[in-house]
């Protein structure tokens, strides 16, 4: 479930996150009836995002097949419908995936064991 798709997030209101960009899917993929699945943008690294807790380090390798070092934003989880995805980008790191759902966690205060 931690596949990471190129999605497009268009159309988008406010502060959301807008176009085509990767996501990393959170979900698991025998859970809900309907095609939708919870995923997390990808946005390029800033240094200022090392402050924010929501902000997810994702350094690019052969995996994940990113270009630059980025950051799955946690605070603009959201569900998709599939058919929102343009294709399959690559996988995140198990320690990665992790990272991404303890910091939704945080955002909604649920406490993990």
């Amino acid at each position: 479930h931690s596949g990471e798709y190129v999605t497009d997030l268009n159309p988008t209101q406010g502060s959301e996150m807008q176009k085509q960009r990767p996501c990393v899917v959170i979900s698991e993929d025998n859970l809900g009836r309907l095609p939708l699945k919870i995923v997390v943008p990808i946005t390029e690294w800033k240094d200022g995002f090392a402050e924010y807790i929501w902000m997810t380090k994702v350094t690019p390798n052969k995996s994940n097949n990113l270009s630059k070092l980025s950051a799955a934003d946690s605070f603009q989880v959201r569900s998709v419908d599939k058919e929102r995805f343009v294709r399959k980008k690559g996988v995140v790191s198990p320690e990665e995936l992790e990272d991404i759902v303890a910091a939704i966690a945080i955002l909604i205060r649920v406490q993990l064991d």
